[in-house]
């Protein structure tokens, strides 16, 4: 059987017992407490005037309980009250203090001593650092009846696995948490699952840089703002949320962008910018496609991350910022590095915690509760209520959920074919007919560059019959090129860069992703809807 040893503070207000020793004295009544022997008390006390009651003290407590040993130890504070003064010391004690978990079971009495004693005496105990278990006396009700002077005791254990109240409080917070990350989509893969169970701990435990993989389309935008959202929810960001398709980021303005400007630093800066990073102090900022950063951004960008602090263009003088970094890409970083396009540092710096996101093919089985969860969405988007009849409902799913169903765009081509059969649907009902249009649709979509798949065919996919009548053959052929090369490119700015190979090499600076947004826009569409 282990020997129970107590190790506490004497009360140098409460242990002198105010008046006489016929009053409740905490550190006494710690060695009369029923069913509580205690074999061994460590108490601690300051020199001077508290040495003389700690004799005291021990004398009274060798009458009361004479087989309790009593081991004093003299810890002077300067300020009783400086947390950092008292923790430390209290550290030090512990650090030198011979713990023998075997053989003894530990409590630390948290009745007597400062408040910041207390606090002190938690943290040291709840971090492991003692092994032990918390104290707390209280004096008798009527401390006059019968001569009863010892009062009462409660013993607090911080394994809060042991309070099934709170265990179940706990693993209920944790379910919703993670049901929060997946936008309440109840999602069936294990592999996803599991990957989540994993963010949710990093989200709430770890400010360090996440990398979150994956194809296009896979959720990694969305899954940034929701790890935001539950970082805002659990009080660990107050700032803002800020996202940036590094993609986008070419040419002077790039350095700009992120960091950036004093007033004059170039032509055109005609006021000071505070740039992306600054914006987001004290919150998240998502760098989308982060491998499409330049070199020089790379390496403003590491050490922004490490020190929190970063050269606006054109400045002599840091700017701090302090942020917590996501980082997306659906390529594979350690290939960039190999060949030189990344820097080195800057993925060690990220691969600390790197999530990859599958591929909705490869996630089958959560494709019918996503089903719901988009249609769900359009209806608050527009408005309108609308359903699947169950013949539609069931053809719809067997073709998603068929192994030759690529979804090339992943859950941009699913919420894409909702919001078309959901707004083709015939008094918010989506029936067969509906569906079959559909499928024809997403199979064209998906057709391989190597299929004989005519013009018309492509642009009737995406734009729809009525849409391409209005189109002029000439055009058709040119809008079918680009999205030829839209579909072969990772992102619109490598689509562009290609588009526009010649006439990019006559500007001094140009930005090949907005002129070929605006291209697309003159069509009503963008560059994830042609994909």
């Amino acid at each position: 059987m282990r020997r129970r040893v107590a190790i506490g503070f004497l009360g140098t207000t409460l242990d002198m017992g105010r008046g006489g020793r016929q009053r409740w004295r905490p550190t006494v009544a710690l060695c009369q407490q029923p069913g509580l022997f205690i074999d061994r008390l460590d108490l601690i006390h300051g020199s001077g005037s508290a040495a003389g009651l700690a004799t005291q003290v021990i004398t009274e407590i060798a009458e009361v309980s004479p087989a309790t040993e009593v081991r004093p130890h003299v810890i002077d504070f300067k300020d009783p009250w400086d947390f950092s003064e008292v923790y430390t010391k209290l550290h030090e004690f512990a650090r030198g203090y011979v713990f023998d978990s075997d053989r003894e079971d530990y409590l630390v009495n948290i009745t007597t001593g400062t408040h910041v004693a207390q606090i002190c005496w938690f943290l040291l105990t709840e971090a492991h650092f003692i092994p032990a278990r918390l104290l707390q006396l209280s004096p008798p009700k009527d401390r006059g009846e019968g001569g009863n002077f010892a009062g009462s005791h409660s013993i607090i254990d911080l394994d809060l696995s042991r309070y099934d109240a709170i265990a179940t409080r706990f693993a209920a917070e944790r379910e919703e948490a993670k049901s929060f990350l997946k936008s309440g989509i109840a999602t069936r893969n294990a592999s996803f699952n599991a990957m989540i169970d994993q963010i949710e701990k990093v989200t709430i435990r770890s400010r360090a840089p996440v990398l979150l993989t994956g194809p296009t389309g896979a959720g990694k935008s969305q899954l940034a703002k929701r790890i935001f959202e539950l970082k805002k929810a659990q009080h660990q960001v107050t700032g803002a949320f800020v996202e940036v398709n590094c993609a986008t980021l070419r040419g002077d303005q790039a350095m700009s962008t992120l960091f950036g400007h004093v007033k004059g630093a170039f032509t055109g800066a005609q006021t000071a910018r505070g740039g992306l990073m600054k914006s987001a102090d004290k919150g998240v900022l998502f760098l989308d496609e982060i491998g499409e950063l330049g070199s020089d951004e790379q390496a403003m960008c590491l050490r922004a991350i490490e020190e929190k602090r970063f050269l606006p263009v054109g400045s002599d003088q840091d700017v701090a910022s302090d942020f917590q970094l996501l980082a997306g890409t659906n390529t594979d970083l350690s290939i960039a590095v190999a060949e030189g396009r990344f820097r080195e540092d800057l993925f060690a710096r990220l691969n600390l915690w790197t999530f990859r996101l599958p591929a909705l093919k490869d996630r089958r089985e959560d494709i019918e509760p996503n089903l719901e969860f988009e249609l769900k969405r359009f209806s608050e988007r527009e408005g309108q209520n609308v359903t699947f009849n169950k013949e539609a409902r069931d053809r719809y799913l067997a073709f998603a959920m068929a192994s030759d169903a690529t979804w090339r765009a992943n859950f941009r081509d699913l919420s894409a074919s909702v919001t078309r059969m959901a707004t083709l649907a015939p008094q918010g009902r989506i029936n067969e007919e509906t569906v079959r249009d559909e499928i024809e649709r997403l199979r064209l979509l998906w057709a391989s560059a190597g299929e004989d798949v005519s013009t018309d065919s492509l642009l009737r996919a995406i734009l729809g019959v009525d849409r391409v009548e209005e189109i002029d053959l000439f055009d058709r052929a040119q809008l079918a090129t680009v999205i030829d090369v839209c579909r072969e490119s990772t992102t619109v700015s490598a689509a562009g860069r290609k588009l526009f190979a010649v006439s990019r090499l006559q500007k001094a600076s140009g930005n090949d992703a907005d002129r070929l947004r605006k291209y697309l826009l003159r069509f009503g569409l963008d560059f994830d809807a042609v994909r």
